[in-house]
């Protein structure tokens, strides 16, 4: 008796040990966040790699993952099927998704302009408006991404329709490069570091320039939030603990970038970044250190010039009763610590 009671309790005590260690996994499971950065190596994301280097995650007690696709619509449809918590991407998918019934929140807003350009490949002089796009190939990081947005905003805004063009999707960096070097694209909406490199091998011409507050206003007709860290709002809801502690870190993130030179935040950054120019990656950075915002506050005016760009030629929000207040959230950076 006393051995059958013996081997009862070590038998009890083993699914005592082995369910108290399923359940420390999945609270494990359950603290990791993953994050999705439509290409983490455009300055224009550079606050998710900057957070992760300074540690503020850490110091927030959370274990982040940083995953990388090039295209933001990709990075999307990972948050959508749950692959992801969050995404590093363009604000204006907030708005198109509640077009097709969907509810998905900026958090923190890191900029308050694209930081795109429109390059023109030197190879095609006659493009001297986005009205000369008329039957050209034109570079955008994925089909249904925040560049092709921008793309067909300044050809519907020049007169075109969506059908005179072609929108090919060919990332950014290497790949968008190679495909503006081997002319699969005359014309293509790109950000730094790749703008400096193909102006200084003299490859391209900028013909539209989003990196700077004026030249934004100028283009669009207003302030344009675009790099944010949107999640879906029921995650939001479910996970107030964690949203908050993501905004601390971005929060302080951002108070960084706005108090450290271009070359201290450079230094940060991991050096394949620089594309084998430091010096470039740099002078571009101080050029368009003043997109991102101080404090991760959406700006009061982005959100409707935001929506008056994708009403112009999008059908998924033409028609639509958009809530501009249910695609943003300043709750978690205004109680930033």
């Amino acid at each position: 008796m006393r051995s059958t009671g013996i081997l009862f309790y070590s038998a009890a005590l083993s699914l005592a040990m082995a369910a108290v260690s399923l359940g420390a996994t999945a609270a494990q499971a359950a603290d990791k966040i993953s994050i999705m950065v439509g290409g983490y190596e455009k300055q224009i994301y550079l606050p998710a790699k900057l957070a992760e280097s300074l540690g503020y995650f850490k110091d927030e007690g959370l274990t982040v993952e940083l995953l990388n696709e090039p295209a933001g619509v990709d990075a999307e449809n990972e948050m959508l099927a749950g692959a992801v918590q969050g995404v590093v991407g363009f604000y204006d998918h907030c708005i198109d998704l509640q077009g097709k019934g969907k509810f998905v929140e900026s958090v923190v807003q890191f900029s308050q302009a694209p930081g795109e350009v429109e390059l023109v490949s030197s190879k095609h002089p006659e493009i001297k408006s986005p009205a000369d796009f008329k039957g050209k190939s034109l570079g955008v990081t994925g089909l249904g991404s925040s560049t092709n947005f921008l793309t067909q905003y300044l050809a519907v805004k020049n007169g075109l329709k969506l059908s005179d063009f072609t929108s090919v999707p060919v990332g950014a960096g290497q790949t968008f490069i190679a495909a503006l070097q081997q002319d699969a694209i005359q014309a293509g909406m790109t950000t730094e570091p790749t703008i400096s490199h193909l102006l200084k091998t003299g490859e391209a011409k900028v013909l539209i320039d989003m990196r700077t507050m004026a030249g934004t206003k100028a283009v669009l007709g207003g302030t344009y939030p675009a790099a944010s860290l949107y999640m879906q709002t029921s995650w939001i809801n479910d996970h107030k603990a964690e949203t908050q502690k993501l905004a601390n870190a971005f929060v302080k993130t951002l108070h960084f970038i706005n108090t450290h030179s271009a070359a201290e935040i450079a230094d940060k950054m991991p050096k394949d970044f620089y594309i084998g120019d430091k010096e470039g990656y740099v002078k571009a950075l101080e050029n368009g250190k003043a997109m991102f915002t101080p404090d991760g506050v959406m700006p009061e005016d982005g959100p409707k010039t935001v929506l008056a760009v994708l009403s112009a030629f999008s059908k998924n929000v033409q028609g639509k009763s958009i809530d501009l207040s249910k695609t943003y959230t300043t709750e978690f950076v205004k109680a930033a610590k």
